[in-house]
């Protein structure tokens, strides 16, 4: 557990609502501090942690396959792939 001492001014920056840049002293690892409900509020804002709906993951399927080349005109032939694979072995 990191205890940081605040100083006055700091204090009154968390008051306030605003963040506060700190120092760790141990591993001079640069952090910021946030009261809790400012955090909440902001985390809010940058993610939604609820489920997704389908028409969501939809979207996000297709968006996955246009960005890997699946819609490109050569990507044709795996649609019909299984019944052409089957001509072919009887």
């Amino acid at each position: 557990m990191i205890i940081i001492e605040l100083t006055p001014e700091q204090r009154q920056r968390l008051e306030r609502g605003q963040a506060v840049d700190v120092t760790d002293a141990r591993t001079a690892e640069e952090l910021v501090v946030l009261r809790k409900d400012v955090y909440d509020r902001v985390r809010r804002l940058l993610y939604d942690d609820s489920e997704w709906t389908h028409d969501e993951l939809r979207l996000l399927l297709a968006r996955a396959a246009a960005e890997n080349g699946w819609d490109e005109p050569g990507m044709d032939a795996y649609d019909n792939y299984d019944a052409e694979r089957q001509k072919r072995c009887q």
